[in-house]
């Protein structure tokens, strides 16, 4: 056997850990809380040893930051969904479909964004984190509203940075209403609310 076969077993091995880490933290952390969850808990529910877990991660922050990077790539794909609207209709159908896909997203992955929330309150890396992610989609946002001030589509006395931290902010208040389970209406309804009052005072 070539060395660099020898290599890539051992590389393959590496990620198999590491996922085998990851999927034990998702369960430790979805039932003790973020609070109560060990670095102790998670290596013997992947049943590795201290030393390799520790190859991989310095502590459950580190678990969780890539735990939320995860999840928040797959809404971050919503966000990401080409933005090329030819007319306010066409804008506006796929406003619609991206907040409702966002809010749903909510709703799937609301045991872990529970976790998500109780440790934005605690740790300092993960709040960074939050941050970090927070800004991504605004940046997103912000790209999509320029391409519509260009195309004569949306208002041009508007910032368009200013108005999509506003419109990422109503986004993220309504995740942490349905993360919280104090939404009283249902996803659609909400998506269909909030995206027509965006739409109406942006475009044209």
């Amino acid at each position: 056997m070539n060395e660099n076969n020898v290599e890539d077993k051992r590389h393959l091995r590496s990620i198999k850990t590491r996922q085998k880490l990851l999927e034990a933290a998702r369960e430790v952390f979805i039932q003790e809380g973020f609070h109560k969850a060990t670095i102790t808990q998670i290596i013997k529910k992947a049943r590795v040893g201290y030393g390799t877990a520790y190859v991989h991660f310095e502590g459950k922050e580190d678990f969780l930051v890539v735990l939320m990077e995860n999840v928040m790539e797959k809404f971050y794909e919503i966000a990401e969904a080409a933005f090329l609207p030819a007319s306010v209709n066409e804008a506006e159908e796929m406003i619609h479909k991206q907040t409702n896909e966002f809010l749903k997203m909510a709703e799937d992955e609301q045991k872990m964004l529970q976790v998500f929330e109780q440790a934005i309150g605690i740790s300092p890396l993960v709040s960074e984190k939050w941050k970090n992610i927070r800004e991504k989609f605004i940046q997103r946002i912000s790209e999509d509203i320029a391409y519509a001030q260009r195309n004569g589509l949306a208002r041009k006395d508007v910032h368009n940075e200013l108005v999509a931290r506003g419109w990422f902010f109503t986004n993220e208040m309504y995740l942490w209403e349905i993360v919280r389970n104090k939404y009283e209406h249902p996803v659609e309804q909400i998506a269909k609310n909030i995206a027509s009052i965006y739409i109406k005072g942006l475009y044209l």
